[in-house]
This record gives structure tokens, C-alpha cells and sequence, in this order.
């Protein structure tokens, strides 16, 4: 399997992607059914979908599928969002409800505390690594977290999740001049919808990185995935969609590499 990716720049703007990796270890593979194979619930194509968008960004990339262990949820196994459906750490379904793995072969406490070593701690040592180097240049960071997600799932939610969905955990993860530029430029793209702090208010990532008073702002994009590709298999990308998303993406990504702190 392959180690964590990460492509260093010098700007103040780091780019999170947490689920676009499809890489399961053989021991994984063999417990995982049909449903779970297929890894319908990949963040699929995001890092195409911001390559290239500004210069001297750092990018920190997962290339283990998230049906092995979600590096974008609480390594306690808390729910980010108690009360509503989700999935966990070593997730046992699809985003539809569905069983992923073969009966009897979930993982139990101790395979679970193997992944979260062997994959939920590297990650984050290394998103942190880049991070703290960073802030070291800038006396800041800006983190940007990178997801994506069918814009219909009823078990998750109701009705058609709006394009953008931006997360900052209630605005307590970056400044508030931060999540202000970020909102308006999702608000002012024409035949795109937005919300901020709705279904997705930032997961495990946002929320764990983003303390503003100490420099390091956070902010999740959970983009709806209508707004670049078609939503079932085999997932194809549609460029002339895709192009239209990008030039919002990169205005955003723009203001949070210029952005600094008052």
C-alpha cells in the first residue's frame, strides 16, 4: 500500500484529501462484500477536481479507502453528528445503509485499533507535520478540507444536498472574515446552491485543526457530487461540468492563499 501523498508548496493554504483514495490491503479486501467492493462512497476524482487550481499549495492526500478506516472521523469512535445517521471509524455500511462487509468478518475492537495505528495516525502526523511547517513560514495556516458526496443519500439526508456546503463547526474553526469570503463567493456563483453549517458542518478534520487563536484556521468543503461528475457507476468525470465548478473553486482557493490575518 501506498504511503501518505504529499506535495509541498510554500503558500499558506493546505488542501486535506481525506477519501479519494481507493487502495484496500488484501487483509481488508477479503472481509468486504459486494456492496462494499464496489467503494461507491469514494470522494471520486476531487483531487483532479482542484488540481492545478493556484500555485505553492501543499496538498496532504489518503490513498486508503475510507471503507478501511474514515481518517476524517474521531479516532474514539465518537459521532460527529449524534442523533443523525452516519458512518463511523471502520465504517460496517455504505452510505445507503447498506452491510459492506461479509457476515461475520466486520472488524472487531482490535483490528480497528490496528487501522487507526496503522493509517488514522499517519495521516494525521503527516497533515499536521505540513501544517505546523507552514504556520512556521507564515506565522499561519489555512487548512481546506476536500470532500465530496452524492447530492442524494436519503439515509444521511432529506431532499438534494446544495452544491456547496461549507463547514466550519459553527464558526468556531477559522476566523470569521475567513468563512465570510468563503461563503459569499459559494453564494455569488450563479446556478449553484449553497449553505454553511447545514448537514455537513465540518468533520473530525475541521474540527480538530481549526483553532484560530493559535493560527491554524480550518474549513470543510463538501462539494454535492452533481457539480463535476455523474453519480453512479462508473463515476465518469465530466469536464465541460467540472470546468464550470472549478472557476468557484479556484476563486476560493485564491482568497484563502492571499488571506491573512488582521
Amino acid at each position: 500500500m501506498s504511503p501518505i501523498e504529499i506535495v509541498r508548496g510554500d503558500s499558506p493554504l493546505v488542501l486535506g484529501l481525506p477519501h479519494t483514495g481507493t487502495e484496500i490491503p488484501k487483509d481488508c479486501l477479503a472481509r468486504l462484500n459486494d456492496t462494499g467492493r464496489a467503494l461507491a462512497d469514494t470522494d471520486w476524482h476531487i483531487d483532479q477536481l482542484y488540481e492545478g487550481l493556484v500555485d505553492g499549495v501543499t496538498s496532504v492526500r489518503m490513498p486508503i479507502h475510507r471503507y478501511v478506516i474514515d481518517v476524517n472521523r474521531d479516532p474514539d469512535g465518537a459521532s460527529l453528528y449524534p442523533g443523525q445517521n452516519t458512518t463511523g471509524l471502520c465504517p460496517l455500511t455504505d452510505f445507503d445503509g447498506n452491510p459492506i462487509y461479509l457476515d461475520g468478518q466486520e472488524p472487531d475492537a482490535s483490528e480497528v485499533a490496528r487501522r487507526r495505528t496503522a493509517y488514522h495516525l499517519t495521516y494525521h502526523a503527516a497533515l499536521q507535520a505540513e501544517l505546523n511547517r507552514i504556520r512556521a513560514i507564515h506565522g499561519f495556516a489555512v487548512l481546506y478540507d476536500c470532500h465530496s458526496i452524492r447530492a442524494h443519500i436519503p439515509f444521511l439526508f432529506d431532499g438534494a444536498l446544495p452544491d456547496f456546503n461549507i463547514g466550519t463547526n459553527e464558526g468556531s474553526t477559522c476566523d470569521p472574515a475567513m468563512e465570510a469570503a468563503v461563503h459569499g463567493i459559494c453564494q455569488s456563483a450563479d446556478r449553484y446552491s449553497s449553505v454553511l453549517n447545514g448537514r455537513f458542518k465540518g468533520g473530525w478534520t475541521t474540527r480538530h485543526y481549526g483553532r484560530p487563536g493559535e493560527g491554524l484556521h480550518a474549513i470543510q468543503m463538501e462539494l454535492a457530487q452533481s457539480t463535476y461528475m455523474i453519480e453512479r457507476a462508473p463515476w465518469t468525470y465530466v469536464p465541460e461540468i467540472a470546468d464550470r465548478t472549478r472557476v468557484h473553486l479556484k476563486s476560493i482557493l485564491k482568497t484563502l492563499s492571499d488571506w491573512s490575518p488582521k
